[in-house]
């Protein structure tokens, strides 16, 4: 009998110890967020809060910077926690990427899933692909934090089923010059709720009937030329920041401070006399450019 108890007890033992090294060991794995981004949602809304119009055809988007934004939003928000990736879910005639759409998908830390658009530009799959994603890293304990930013009922399903295994999910919407622009349901079943204003989505936002900073002839700027230009502005940066600034940069790279970038926008837009909204190539080579100078000093 004694033999029996003094095994017993040693098996215990031997599980509590387990159990101690996997609890040390979750305790030292870093929290995970991932950003869910409906395109659907944020071009109608952002149209309309900026432009005035949900018709894409009528503005243009820097996404690139944008997603920027929302990345370093993150970072403050989930301020322990590590970035997976942003899903950028939109719609595609027979899901065959658009030219804004591939320059999307080459973008780091951002995977572009699409669903189809039927015969009136509407979404079809979307709602479902981000059910799809969001339950399947819920359930791998890929994520700890989802930030979804939508408005449709249909994802209520996604939310619910990522809550299923664990994860928080935040929803973060956009200011609506009337009214609502997300669902009822959607706003009960969510964690968290954020609203994001005219100021925040106004530097990304431009209508293509305006042409400002743009040159009689409109002649576009080499990607060369920007990239110089981003190093000049750099090293105006560095002389009036310092070196202690410049390495609580890097830590971000490749992306940098929604107001550094910023800034670094609208200096670049009046040494080149060009717009550089919408353009996300000109704006990745003026970021490149920017980069570059600051890991050349450092």
């Amino acid at each position: 009998m004694n033999d029996d108890l003094a095994a017993l007890g040693a098996r215990i033992d031997r599980t509590n110890e387990l159990l101690e090294r996997m609890l040390a060991e979750v305790a030292k794995t870093p929290s995970t967020h991932a950003i869910f981004v409906d395109a659907g949602y944020l071009y109608a809304a952002v149209g309309r809060l900026v432009a005035g119009t949900e018709d894409r055809r009528a503005f243009d988007l820097d996404a690139e910077g944008l997603i920027d934004a929302l990345i370093d939003k993150a970072r403050t928000i989930f301020a322990d926690s590590r970035l997976l990736r942003v899903y950028w879910y939109d719609g595609a005639r027979r899901r065959i990427h658009t030219a804004e759409q591939q320059v999307i998908a080459e973008l780091p830390d951002v995977k572009v899933r699409l669903g189809n658009l039927n015969a009136n530009n509407q979404q079809k799959g979307v709602d479902s692909l981000i059910r799809t994603d969001l339950e399947s890293l819920a359930r791998h304990r890929a994520i700890s934090d989802a930030a979804l930013l939508g408005g449709d009922e249909d994802l209520v399903s996604a939310v619910e089923a990522a809550q299923g295994y664990g994860a928080r999910v935040h929803l973060w919407g956009i200011e609506a010059p009337e009214g609502r622009n997300q669902a009822e349901p959607l706003l009960w079943e969510v964690d968290s709720q954020r609203t994001f204003d005219l100021e925040f989505f106004k530097p990304y936002v431009s209508r293509r009937t305006a042409a400002a900073f743009e040159p009689a002839g409109g002649a576009r700027p080499s990607r060369e030329d920007v990239r110089f230009v981003g190093a000049q502005i750099a090293a105006r940066w560095l002389a009036s920041r310092g070196r202690e600034a410049m390495v609580e940069l890097f830590p971000g790279h490749p992306y940098l401070p929604g107001s550094v970038d910023q800034d670094l926008l609208v200096e670049a837009e009046e040494l080149l006399q060009y717009s550089l909204r919408g353009q996300a190539d000109l704006r990745r080579s003026l970021r490149d450019g920017f980069w570059e100078h600051l890991q050349s000093q450092y």
